[in-house]
Protein backbone atom coordinates (compact mmCIF):
# COMPACT_ATOMS: atom_id res chain seq x y z
CA UNK A 1 0.00 0.00 0.00
CA UNK A 2 1.37 3.96 -1.09
CA UNK A 3 0.12 5.60 2.04
CA UNK A 4 2.21 4.62 5.36
CA UNK A 5 -0.02 3.56 7.83
CA UNK A 6 0.83 6.55 10.57
CA UNK A 7 0.89 9.63 7.92
CA UNK A 8 -2.81 12.10 9.06
CA UNK A 9 -3.15 12.58 5.76
CA UNK A 10 -4.40 10.38 2.81
CA UNK A 11 -8.12 9.29 2.22
CA UNK A 12 -10.52 10.49 4.94
CA UNK A 13 -13.98 8.98 4.50
CA UNK A 14 -16.80 10.16 5.93
CA UNK A 15 -19.71 8.17 7.28
CA UNK A 16 -23.02 9.35 8.17
CA UNK A 17 -26.15 8.46 10.01
CA UNK A 18 -30.13 7.28 9.12
CA UNK A 19 -31.69 8.91 6.40
CA UNK A 20 -28.87 11.86 5.93
CA UNK A 21 -26.33 12.43 3.08
CA UNK A 22 -23.42 14.08 2.36
CA UNK A 23 -25.00 17.73 2.14
CA UNK A 24 -25.72 17.40 5.66
CA UNK A 25 -21.80 17.21 6.70
CA UNK A 26 -22.39 21.35 6.04
CA UNK A 27 -18.95 22.86 6.51
CA UNK A 28 -17.35 19.86 8.50
CA UNK A 29 -15.31 18.24 5.73
CA UNK A 30 -13.46 21.17 4.64
CA UNK A 31 -12.78 22.28 8.89
CA UNK A 32 -10.98 18.57 8.93
CA UNK A 33 -9.35 19.21 5.26
CA UNK A 34 -8.22 22.25 6.97
CA UNK A 35 -6.97 20.92 10.05
CA UNK A 36 -5.62 17.49 9.35
CA UNK A 37 -2.51 18.48 7.08
CA UNK A 38 -2.48 16.28 3.80
CA UNK A 39 -6.07 15.17 4.04
CA UNK A 40 -8.34 14.38 1.55
CA UNK A 41 -11.83 14.33 2.31
CA UNK A 42 -14.48 11.80 0.54
CA UNK A 43 -18.16 11.72 2.03
CA UNK A 44 -19.92 8.74 0.12
CA UNK A 45 -24.05 8.59 0.24
CA UNK A 46 -25.17 4.98 1.84
CA UNK A 47 -27.81 3.26 -0.50
CA UNK A 48 -31.01 5.24 -0.05
CA UNK A 49 -29.47 8.05 0.73
CA UNK A 50 -28.74 11.49 -1.43
CA UNK A 51 -27.47 10.66 -4.74
CA UNK A 52 -27.83 7.42 -4.29
CA UNK A 53 -31.57 7.89 -2.84
CA UNK A 54 -32.57 5.56 -5.71
CA UNK A 55 -30.84 2.71 -4.67
CA UNK A 56 -32.54 0.12 -2.21
CA UNK A 57 -31.31 0.36 1.57
CA UNK A 58 -29.92 -2.49 2.50
CA UNK A 59 -30.56 -4.64 5.47
CA UNK A 60 -27.42 -5.55 7.16
CA UNK A 61 -24.41 -3.53 8.03
CA UNK A 62 -22.21 -5.92 5.94
CA UNK A 63 -23.76 -4.87 2.95
CA UNK A 64 -23.59 -1.19 3.69
CA UNK A 65 -19.68 -1.57 4.16
CA UNK A 66 -19.45 -3.74 0.58
CA UNK A 67 -20.92 -0.56 -1.00
CA UNK A 68 -18.76 1.89 0.20
CA UNK A 69 -15.46 -0.26 -0.37
CA UNK A 70 -17.05 -0.97 -3.93
CA UNK A 71 -17.31 2.82 -4.35
CA UNK A 72 -14.24 4.14 -3.19
CA UNK A 73 -12.81 1.82 -5.13
CA UNK A 74 -15.02 3.22 -8.25
CA UNK A 75 -13.94 6.64 -7.42
CA UNK A 76 -10.08 5.43 -8.05
CA UNK A 77 -9.07 5.57 -4.07
CA UNK A 78 -7.18 2.94 -3.07
CA UNK A 79 -6.93 1.80 0.51
CA UNK A 80 -5.83 2.43 3.38
CA UNK A 81 -8.20 4.92 4.79
CA UNK A 82 -9.12 6.88 8.05
CA UNK A 83 -12.77 6.41 8.74
CA UNK A 84 -14.47 9.07 10.53
CA UNK A 85 -18.21 7.88 11.62
CA UNK A 86 -21.08 9.18 13.29
CA UNK A 87 -24.21 7.10 14.44
CA UNK A 88 -25.24 4.45 12.08
CA UNK A 89 -21.89 5.01 10.25
CA UNK A 90 -20.27 4.00 13.02
CA UNK A 91 -21.53 0.66 12.60
CA UNK A 92 -20.60 0.70 9.11
CA UNK A 93 -17.16 1.75 10.51
CA UNK A 94 -16.35 -1.01 13.23
CA UNK A 95 -17.99 -3.74 10.82
CA UNK A 96 -15.44 -2.51 8.11
CA UNK A 97 -12.84 -2.45 10.71
CA UNK A 98 -13.76 -5.91 11.62
CA UNK A 99 -14.00 -7.77 8.29
CA UNK A 100 -11.01 -5.83 6.30
CA UNK A 101 -9.00 -4.11 9.36
CA UNK A 102 -6.04 -3.79 6.71
CA UNK A 103 -8.32 -1.53 4.61
CA UNK A 104 -7.91 0.87 7.49
CA UNK A 105 -5.65 3.09 9.28
CA UNK A 106 -7.61 4.72 11.99
CA UNK A 107 -11.54 5.51 12.94
CA UNK A 108 -13.25 7.90 14.71
CA UNK A 109 -15.97 6.56 16.24
CA UNK A 110 -19.15 9.93 16.89
CA UNK A 111 -21.85 9.28 18.48
CA UNK A 112 -22.64 5.79 18.35
CA UNK A 113 -23.75 2.88 20.15
CA UNK A 114 -24.09 -0.66 19.29
CA UNK A 115 -24.81 -4.39 21.11
CA UNK A 116 -24.04 -5.52 23.25
CA UNK A 117 -22.04 -2.23 24.82
CA UNK A 118 -25.67 -0.47 25.31
CA UNK A 119 -29.34 -1.17 25.20
CA UNK A 120 -32.23 -0.54 23.13
CA UNK A 121 -33.85 2.20 25.18
CA UNK A 122 -30.33 3.91 25.57
CA UNK A 123 -29.04 3.25 21.91
CA UNK A 124 -32.85 5.47 21.28
CA UNK A 125 -33.42 7.48 23.71
CA UNK A 126 -37.45 5.98 24.81
CA UNK A 127 -38.52 9.32 25.56
CA UNK A 128 -38.34 9.99 22.00
CA UNK A 129 -40.54 6.69 21.00
CA UNK A 130 -43.74 8.52 20.72
CA UNK A 131 -42.76 11.01 17.82
CA UNK A 132 -40.32 8.29 16.23
CA UNK A 133 -43.26 6.14 15.78
CA UNK A 134 -45.83 8.88 14.73
CA UNK A 135 -43.37 10.28 12.03
CA UNK A 136 -42.73 6.90 10.44
CA UNK A 137 -46.67 6.22 10.32
CA UNK A 138 -48.17 9.46 8.81
CA UNK A 139 -45.71 12.58 9.43
CA UNK A 140 -44.76 14.69 6.22
CA UNK A 141 -41.46 15.84 4.80
CA UNK A 142 -41.47 19.16 6.61
CA UNK A 143 -42.82 17.06 9.74
CA UNK A 144 -39.50 14.66 9.52
CA UNK A 145 -36.87 17.22 9.25
CA UNK A 146 -38.07 19.56 11.71
CA UNK A 147 -38.83 16.36 14.45
CA UNK A 148 -34.50 15.75 13.09
CA UNK A 149 -33.09 19.19 13.60
CA UNK A 150 -35.19 19.22 16.99
CA UNK A 151 -33.56 15.87 18.23
CA UNK A 152 -30.10 16.10 16.64
CA UNK A 153 -29.04 19.74 17.01
CA UNK A 154 -28.76 21.92 19.89
CA UNK A 155 -27.20 25.14 18.48
CA UNK A 156 -27.85 28.19 16.48
CA UNK A 157 -30.45 30.71 17.05
CA UNK A 158 -33.87 30.97 15.71
CA UNK A 159 -33.01 32.36 12.11
CA UNK A 160 -30.07 30.06 11.93
CA UNK A 161 -32.10 26.86 12.27
CA UNK A 162 -34.61 28.00 10.29
CA UNK A 163 -32.35 28.68 7.03
CA UNK A 164 -30.76 24.87 8.15
CA UNK A 165 -34.30 23.52 7.93
CA UNK A 166 -34.95 25.20 4.59
CA UNK A 167 -31.62 23.62 3.11
CA UNK A 168 -32.41 20.03 4.88
CA UNK A 169 -36.45 20.50 3.05
CA UNK A 170 -34.62 20.85 -0.38
CA UNK A 171 -32.25 18.19 0.18
CA UNK A 172 -35.04 15.79 0.91
CA UNK A 173 -36.96 16.81 -1.78
CA UNK A 174 -34.06 16.49 -4.53
CA UNK A 175 -33.25 13.23 -3.26
CA UNK A 176 -36.13 11.83 -1.24
CA UNK A 177 -35.32 8.82 1.22
CA UNK A 178 -38.73 6.70 0.75
CA UNK A 179 -39.75 5.56 4.24
CA UNK A 180 -39.27 1.93 2.92
CA UNK A 181 -35.37 3.10 3.07
CA UNK A 182 -35.52 4.93 6.08
CA UNK A 183 -36.97 1.61 7.50
CA UNK A 184 -34.59 -0.66 6.45
CA UNK A 185 -31.95 1.49 7.47
CA UNK A 186 -33.66 1.96 11.05
CA UNK A 187 -33.85 -2.19 10.94
CA UNK A 188 -30.25 -2.31 9.80
CA UNK A 189 -29.22 -0.20 13.18
CA UNK A 190 -31.30 -1.94 15.43
CA UNK A 191 -30.34 -5.60 14.38
CA UNK A 192 -26.38 -4.76 14.32
CA UNK A 193 -24.34 -6.55 16.76
CA UNK A 194 -20.55 -5.66 17.21
CA UNK A 195 -17.77 -7.95 17.26
CA UNK A 196 -16.30 -9.43 20.08
CA UNK A 197 -13.09 -8.17 19.18
CA UNK A 198 -11.96 -4.13 19.43
CA UNK A 199 -11.09 -2.79 15.97
CA UNK A 200 -7.22 -3.52 15.74
CA UNK A 201 -6.50 0.10 14.65
CA UNK A 202 -6.01 2.93 16.52
CA UNK A 203 -9.67 4.48 17.90
CA UNK A 204 -10.72 7.72 19.19
CA UNK A 205 -14.51 8.02 20.27
CA UNK A 206 -16.36 11.36 20.14
CA UNK A 207 -19.51 12.17 21.88
CA UNK A 208 -21.83 14.83 23.37
CA UNK A 209 -23.09 15.60 26.67
CA UNK A 210 -26.14 17.46 25.37
CA UNK A 211 -27.12 14.35 22.81
CA UNK A 212 -30.99 13.95 22.63
CA UNK A 213 -31.30 10.96 20.75
CA UNK A 214 -29.02 8.65 22.00
CA UNK A 215 -27.70 8.57 25.31
CA UNK A 216 -24.08 10.18 25.63
CA UNK A 217 -23.30 6.43 27.76
CA UNK A 218 -23.44 4.66 25.34
CA UNK A 219 -20.54 6.13 23.99
CA UNK A 220 -18.94 6.28 27.30
CA UNK A 221 -19.04 2.27 27.51
CA UNK A 222 -18.15 1.93 24.24
CA UNK A 223 -14.65 3.68 25.25
CA UNK A 224 -13.74 1.73 28.36
CA UNK A 225 -14.73 -1.84 27.06
CA UNK A 226 -11.96 -1.29 23.81
CA UNK A 227 -10.18 1.14 26.30
CA UNK A 228 -10.31 3.53 23.49
CA UNK A 229 -9.49 7.30 23.71
CA UNK A 230 -12.47 9.41 24.29
CA UNK A 231 -13.28 12.80 24.80
CA UNK A 232 -17.10 14.11 25.73
CA UNK A 233 -18.06 17.48 24.39
CA UNK A 234 -20.21 19.49 27.13
CA UNK A 235 -23.71 20.49 25.11
CA UNK A 236 -23.45 20.05 21.74
CA UNK A 237 -26.19 17.88 20.48
CA UNK A 238 -26.19 14.32 18.76
CA UNK A 239 -24.95 15.43 15.37
CA UNK A 240 -21.78 16.98 16.69
CA UNK A 241 -19.93 17.48 13.63
CA UNK A 242 -22.97 19.92 12.53
CA UNK A 243 -22.97 21.94 16.62
CA UNK A 244 -19.53 21.89 16.44
CA UNK A 245 -17.44 20.91 13.62
CA UNK A 246 -14.24 22.83 14.98
CA UNK A 247 -14.44 20.94 18.29
CA UNK A 248 -14.03 17.78 16.77
CA UNK A 249 -11.85 18.96 14.18
CA UNK A 250 -9.32 20.21 16.76
CA UNK A 251 -9.45 16.85 18.83
CA UNK A 252 -9.15 15.03 15.83
CA UNK A 253 -5.94 17.05 15.28
CA UNK A 254 -4.73 16.64 18.94
CA UNK A 255 -4.87 12.74 19.32
CA UNK A 256 -2.86 12.66 15.76
CA UNK A 257 -0.40 15.09 17.14
CA UNK A 258 -0.42 12.89 20.60
CA UNK A 259 0.54 10.02 18.37
CA UNK A 260 -2.13 7.85 19.42
CA UNK A 261 -3.74 7.46 15.84
CA UNK A 262 -1.17 5.76 14.14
Amino acid sequence: MSTPMSAPGGTWVLLRGLMREQRHWGRFPGQLAETVAGAEVVTPDLPGNGVRHALRSPTTVARMVAFCRQDLLERGLRPPYSLLALSLGGMVAVEWASRHPDELTRCVLINTSMRPHSRFHQRLRWQNYGAIIRQLLDGGVEQQERLILRLTSRHGDAAERAGLLNRWLGYQREFPVTRANALRQLWSAARYRAPVARPTMPLLILSSAGDQLVDPGCSRRLAQAWRAEHREHPDAGHDLPLDDGAWVADHIEKWLAAGQAG
